[in-house]
């Protein structure tokens, strides 16, 4: 494996934590959500290093920040699909405790990258 500088940010590895917290919780969905709210939010969760990773090897700033930007939009994502997840009762309020530690920390951490690089 390559060894790049955004494995080292806390943010990105932060991130891949989010994505195990989210295949977990998906594992719990009804078999038949397997192609739609469970691909969809693996998929978002997916998204939001591999932005961070992707944004970080590009020369501009510019360039840097829309990918951050993209991967925070991601998390926005995760955080509607797992509101509709508990609207739909596939998961319960205690269920997510620890994810949406996860995606407010990554938020904020996100939050701040993208002022950086602005």
């Amino acid at each position: 494996m390559l060894n790049l500088s955004h494995k080292n940010l806390d943010v990105y590895k932060l991130s891949k934590e989010l994505v195990k917290e989210i295949y977990l919780l998906t594992s719990k969905f009804p078999k038949d959500e397997i192609y739609g709210l469970t691909s969809q939010l693996r998929r978002a969760s997916i998204s939001v290093p591999s932005n961070i990773a992707e944004g970080m090897s590009r020369d501009s700033q510019k360039d840097i920040s829309r990918f951050i930007v993209i991967s925070r939009s991601s998390l926005v994502e995760i955080d509607t699909q797992i509101e509709i997840a508990l609207s739909l009762n596939y998961l319960e309020e205690n269920d997510i405790t620890k994810l949406d530690g996860f995606i407010v920390r990554t938020f904020q951490m996100l939050s701040k990258l993208i002022k950086h690089y602005r």
